[in-house]
């Protein structure tokens, strides 16, 4: 038996709730820190390379792009380590899995790592 309900396939129309966005974006910070690992590797590994190669790499720092790619990478780091403590919190059950609780730890989550980027901002520059 078919239904004959409407489908919607347009995800520009789609209003995601907050949770959603939350769970999507701790799943894109964990693949950026993911791929991140490998460039800051290497970045410590040629600054302990030799004296040359440790001021090419301060040289590389202070590019105005790799401060913006640093920025990036610890603004990630911060919003999957702030998650990953409220998906700790919930499955201890210090947060009540609700949806109300939930939205609200999903905001706090978002509003904790506004801050942190703005203190990591301050950081790289």
């Amino acid at each position: 038996m078919k239904k004959q309900r409407p489908v919607n396939l347009d995800l520009k129309t789609i209003q995601f709730p907050v949770t959603a966005i939350a769970s999507i974006l701790h799943r894109v910070s964990g693949v950026i820190i993911f791929l991140s690992v490998g460039i800051l590797l290497w970045l410590l590994h040629l600054s302990l390379s030799s004296q040359e190669s440790f001021q090419q790499v301060q040289t590389i720092i202070d590019s105005l792009f790799v401060k913006l790619i640093i920025w990036g990478i610890l603004t990630a780091l911060a919003y999957h380590i702030c998650a990953g403590i409220r998906h700790l919190l919930m499955d201890f059950g210090y947060l009540e899995e609700s949806l109300i609780a939930g939205t609200r730890s999903a905001q706090a989550v978002l509003v904790i790592t506004i801050v942190l980027s703005l203190l990591a901002g301050i950081l790289v520059w």
